[in-house]
């Protein structure tokens, strides 16, 4: 028995480490998450609040694995982890099975999940927390209780001060489609072996009464002005593989609205790009940019800010070229807001976050 319950401590607690942090290296990602669930539930008011959410569940993912392999507290964390998990596996059945949230973001970015696999993995941990439940009486502390909660104290503070400091600076691993190394052109573009879903244009008439349906091809031979149309509509032929490319809506234009996306991607050279989402914190980094422009400006590299509110920007930063950038495409490239991406060509070759642009150019 306590062969067994050990062994179960040590897979539930190392998933929830693992878990908790993954998403500590991404906090951003997850709050992200969390929206588009309350979108889907028309819960807006709690969009505010994402990111603090975030934090705190990454921490505590991490502190109750660390507890349940330890056995400190077992009572507590052992029911803790099972209103955890009865709550993810509603959430991972929900996105499943209603079809409405495709990842769950159980692995953040780095591991993408389907939502069914989100959902059996957590009904796999509902079994094994079960057991912890009705078997705590048999677990004992590996540690004596100063160390434990010593312990719990570090985890705690290094799981929440990680997460603080990405946030400033960036995710140590990205495992985005704009991290470094990776051509933004050769990603926009189809993967080998990807087929498209095959669409049909169907018309939907009315005819003695009744609804017929037929396509461009197969028209009635009596089709006369008795046929009183209904609609026209696409229907799904064929489903595809699903493959489609790693990034489908990089899009540059001018404040004109000019698409300009080739244009700069096909630049010939280095240059930079920087990725300012839109106006947040605009007073505390508009001066670290304006410093950096100087000193770019001596090194003779050319400079595009990319922002979703780009007259705003341009209003701010008069002689820098300013693009807009849909904010969701964005989020995804610039997890800190603004974000310094040195390019060459369609190749990231370097991203620094502003602080740390900052200090690059002192």
């Amino acid at each position: 028995m306590k062969n067994m319950l050990l062994l179960v401590r040590w897979v539930v607690g190392l998933l929830f480490i693992f878990s908790g942090l993954i998403k500590v290296n991404d906090p951003i990602g997850l709050s992200y998450k969390m929206q588009e669930f309350f979108e889907v539930w028309q819960m807006h008011f709690l969009n505010d609040y994402a990111l603090i959410f975030s934090i705190a569940m990454n921490s505590f993912e991490v502190l109750a694995g660390v507890a349940i392999i330890i056995g400190w507290r077992i009572k507590l964390f052992s029911w803790l982890l099972l209103l955890l998990i009865v709550f993810f596996t509603f959430l991972t059945g929900y996105a499943h099975y209603s079809g409405k949230i495709k990842t769950c973001g159980c692995f953040g970015d780095c591991i993408p999940l389907t939502s069914a696999q989100s959902f059996y993995k957590d009904l796999l941990l509902l079994v094994l927390i079960l057991l912890l439940v009705g078997f705590q009486r048999f677990i004992k502390s590996a540690l004596s209780n100063t160390w434990a909660f010593g312990l719990i104290v570090v985890t705690m503070l290094t799981a929440t001060g990680a997460q603080f400091y990405v946030l400033k600076h960036l995710p140590w691993v990205d495992c985005l489609p704009y991290k470094v190394g990776n051509d933004i052109l050769q990603k926009m573009q189809m993967p080998e072996g990807a087929t498209l879903d095959s669409m049909q244009l169907v018309f939907e008439y009315q005819k003695d009464g009744k609804t017929v349906e037929f396509d461009q091809a197969n028209f009635p031979e009596n089709f006369d002005d008795s046929y009183i149309f209904i609609s026209r509509k696409d229907k799904l032929v064929k489903k595809g593989n699903g493959l489609k490319p790693a990034i489908v809506d990089f899009s540059l234009k001018t404040l004109g609205g000019v698409d300009t996306t080739q244009a700069v991607l096909t630049t010939k050279g280095k240059y930079l790009l920087i990725l300012a989402k839109d106006m947040d914190g605009i007073d505390r980094w508009a001066p670290m940019v304006q410093h950096s422009l100087k000193a770019i400006a001596k090194q003779g590299i050319p400079v595009i800010i990319v922002s979703a509110e780009g007259a705003k920007m341009s209003a701010i930063f008069p002689n820098t070229t300013v693009l807009n950038c849909d904010a969701t495409v964005l989020k995804t490239a610039a997890r800190v807001n603004p974000t310094f991406v040195w390019m060459n060509g369609a190749l990231i070759e370097r991203k620094l976050s502003v602080t740390d642009a900052a200090q690059y150019f002192k």
